[in-house]
C-alpha cells in the first residue's frame, strides 16, 4: 500500500473584516504567518506546505513574504475556498490536501501528526478527517484532511456560498456521501469553547502575542501542554480575549446548514454562545 502525499494548504488573506493583515502581524520579529508557517513545518509528518491566497492585489505582501521566506505560494480565488483548495491540490499532485488555517498561529505540532498519523493509516477508510466535529482541543488547533477524490467531488457539487468560501461544510454536512472520521482530544477534555487560542480580533493578537513571548525564546516548539502551564501560572492572560470565548464563523450561518440541531449538538455550540 504506497503512502499517500498529502499536500498542507494554509489559506491566507490579508482582507480580514475583523482584523485586516493580521496575518503580517509581528510575533516575536517575524509576521505571524511566517510562525504559522513555522510551527507546521515542526511536524514530522508534514511534507509540502503550500501557502494559498487569493489574486486580489490586496495579498500581494503575502507572495512578497513567502518569496523571502523561502515558501511555496499558490493564488486562487478570493471567495471560493473550496476552487482554491482544490486548485492548489491539484497543481501539485496530491492525494489529499490538510486543510489548516492562517489565523491557528499556536498550533501544536503534535495534534497535526496525530491526524495525520491516523489519517495515512487509514485513508482507504476515510474521505475526511478531522479534529473538528465535534471539536475537543482548544480552538486553534484545527486540522482537516480530504482525499483529492472527495475534494474533486465536492468541488463539482457544492453550490452554496458557505460551502464555497468555508471548503469543508459540505464534507461533514454529508455523512451520508462522504466516509468521516474525527479525532477528540486523548485527555477526555474539551477545551473548544474555553480556551480561545485563534486570531480574529485585536484581543486574540495581544493574548498570541505574550503566549509568544513568554514561551517562544526558550522553547520555539513549544505546544498545548506548554500554553495550559503558562496560564495556570499567570492567569490573568485568558481574560485578555475571554469575552470571545466560545464564538465561532458558523454563527452567521447556522440558518443555512442543514441539522441544524443535530449540529448544534455536534460542535457543542450552547445557547450561551450563541448570545
Amino acid at each position: 500500500m504506497s503512502k499517500p502525499k498529502i499536500v498542507t494548504i494554509i489559506q491566507a488573506r490579508t482582507t480580514s473584516t475583523r482584523l485586516p493583515g493580521k496575518v503580517l502581524l509581528p510575533i516575536v520579529g517575524k509576521p505571524m504567518l511566517y510562525r504559522m508557517y513555522e510551527r507546521v513545518k515542526n511536524s514530522s509528518l508534514v511534507e509540502q506546505v503550500v501557502i494559498a491566497t487569493s489574486t486580489s492585489e490586496d495579498d500581494d505582501p503575502i507572495t512578497e513574504l513567502c518569496s523571502m521566506a523561502g515558501m511555496e505560494c499558490f493564488r486562487g480565488s478570493l471567495t471560493d475556498l473550496l476552487d482554491r483548495h482544490y486548485q492548489a491540490g491539484k497543481l501539485n499532485n496530491a492525494d489529499a490536501i490538510a486543510k489548516i488555517p492562517s489565523d491557528c498561529p499556536l498550533i501544536d505540532y503534535k495534534i497535526i501528526d496525530k491526524i495525520f498519523s491516523f489519517y495515512l493509516e487509514n485513508h482507504e477508510k476515510y474521505d475526511y478527517v478531522s479534529n473538528l466535529h465535534p471539536a475537543t482541543y482548544p480552538d486553534g488547533n484545527d486540522v482537516e484532511i480530504i482525499s483529492m477524490n472527495a475534494l474533486e467531488k465536492g468541488w463539482k457539487e457544492a453550490k452554496r456560498s458557505l460551502e464555497r468560501e468555508h471548503t469543508t461544510p459540505y464534507f461533514w454536512e454529508n455523512k451520508n456521501i462522504f466516509r468521516n472520521a474525527n479525532i477528540a482530544w486523548e485527555s477526555g477534555l474539551d477545551y473548544s469553547s474555553s480556551h480561545r487560542w485563534t486570531i480574529d480580533y485585536p484581543e486574540d493578537f495581544f493574548f498570541i502575542k505574550k503566549v509568544y513571548d513568554q514561551l517562544y525564546p526558550s522553547n520555539p516548539k513549544f505546544g498545548l501542554e506548554d500554553i495550559l502551564e503558562l496560564l495556570k501560572r499567570k492567569p490573568e492572560l485568558m481574560q485578555i480575549n475571554s469575552k470571545y470565548a466560545g464564538k465561532y464563523w458558523y454563527e452567521n450561518h447556522l440558518d443555512e446548514l442543514n441539522n441544524i440541531e443535530e449540529y448544534k449538538q455536534n460542535i457543542n455550540l450552547s445557547d450561551k454562545n450563541e448570545q
